[in-house]
């Protein structure tokens, strides 16, 4: 494992953010040509040709660039902003149909014209993000047509949505309405409209009532038409990186919704999720790709996301828990009893920070070594060596929302 550099990890994250990766990911990684991002460079940060632009990768650098303006951190929220109006003109309706084609090929005409639950989740969120900076009412507009769009397009029985139109195959997967929940929590942040808050709501019901397997509590990833899972119990899938994404929504829907009758109990299962995801899935500090539903793990293999879900989700508590400490201190002062499960939680939470602290640190050292300049190895086979021979942008996504999250923390005291 490589030595722990000596400065805070936030001052690292910040230093590789601002002098490396948004300057790579908003030049190199921008096609200024087309006002469209490169969706790989090569590890010698040269653009790679592919067949398809998808609009998920766009939709990702357009959210993330407007984040890390708005967070004052870096400035290319222009190009961003040029390039959403470029995606509109080009991605959506490109057919003539509703809704927006899955990708456009070399010579800017759509691709794949089939409709994608989670690209159209990712449009939503890269408009949220856009109307937070902006405050342009035309996106909103935009947006409402596309939440119809969802809603007519990708109608399924049994609550929830079908992944795409038309159907790949009959398995139904909970990865698209997780970034589904997310835009529709990222668009009430914004605008406080209840609509978006209405249609997060089912999406939240349907994880608690078929996603998460009433077995294990783990978050299953593969289901049958009526939710039901596709496997008998300890033979179905679980992504490590899925429960900490998950667990970070869940408790962002409780904090936005404060009145749900269900907070309390949202927040158990997230943090019932942390837990089962750091004991199963993360060996040698590093969050694996997989296990099962009873908790074997599956791969050893890593890659870059999860190890960044971990790291917000952490760090979202850390700063929760020090926002809180005064009242916690007070209240454990009562009685013997709750100074008792004060100290159970103290030491839960200084085992988090540790690890919040040699994660985030390891994945500088070993994700984004510096001989990449701002860019990252997203896969690294079990030996720990990678096995990937390009750098997608896609992840800076997953990187940015860690990155926010641990510029957010508190000093040290």
């Amino acid at each position: 494992m490589p030595e722990a550099p000596a400065q805070p990890a936030p001052q690292l994250w910040r230093t590789w953010l601002v002098e490396h990766a948004l300057p790579l990911w908003s030049s190199t990684g921008y096609n200024s040509a087309r006002h469209l991002y490169h969706e790989r460079l090569t590890f010698e940060a040269t653009p790679l040709p592919v067949p398809h632009l998808r609009l998920m990768v766009q939709a990702r650098q357009i959210a993330t660039f407007c984040q890390a303006q708005l967070d004052g951190v870096f400035n290319a929220a222009d190009n961003a902003m040029r390039t959403l109006a470029e995606v509109q003109a080009r991605y959506w309706q490109a057919d003539g149909q509703p809704g927006w084609v899955f990708a456009l090929g070399p010579d800017g005409r759509p691709s794949s014209t089939v409709r994608d639950l989670y690209a159209h989740a990712f449009i939503l969120f890269a408009h949220a993000w856009a109307y937070r900076l902006s405050g342009d009412q035309a996106l909103l507009k935009v947006v409402h047509k596309t939440v119809a769009d969802v809603e007519s397009i990708f109608h399924a029985p049994h609550g929830g949505f079908a992944d795409a139109v038309p159907a790949p195959d009959a398995i139904r997967r909970q990865n698209p309405h997780m970034h589904l929940l997310e835009a529709y929590l990222a668009l009430f942040e914004v605008t406080a409209d209840q609509f978006y808050l209405d249609r997060a709501q089912p999406l939240v019901a349907l994880a608690l009532d078929h996603f998460i397997s009433p077995h294990s509590g783990l978050l299953l990833e593969f289901f049958g038409p009526d939710w039901a899972p596709c496997k008998a119990y300890g033979q179905n899938p679980v992504e490590p990186g899925h429960l900490f994404e998950w667990a970070w929504l869940l408790d962002t829907y409780a904090r936005l919704n404060p009145t749900d009758a269900q907070a309390t109990r949202l927040h158990s299962v997230a943090g019932h999720l942390l837990q089962s995801g750091r004991q199963y899935g993360v060996t040698h500090q590093l969050v694996r790709d997989g296990i099962m539903d009873n908790g074997a793990l599956a791969h050893t293999s890593t890659r870059i996301w999860p190890q960044t879900e971990l790291l917000r989700l952490l760090a979202c508590r850390q700063a929760e828990g020090a926002n809180h400490a005064t009242t916690t201190t007070a209240t454990a002062t009562a009685t013997a009893t709750a100074t008792a499960t004060a100290t159970a939680t103290a030491t839960a939470a200084m085992a988090e920070t540790g690890l919040l602290h040699t994660l985030s640190r390891t994945f500088l050292a070993t994700f984004a070594p510096a001989h990449l300049h701002g860019g990252w190895i997203d896969r690294m086979g079990a030996d720990g060596t990678p096995a990937v021979d390009h750098m997608p942008a896609s992840s800076l996504y997953h990187i940015y929302g860690a990155a926010r999250a641990l510029l957010a923390l508190p000093p040290p005291a």
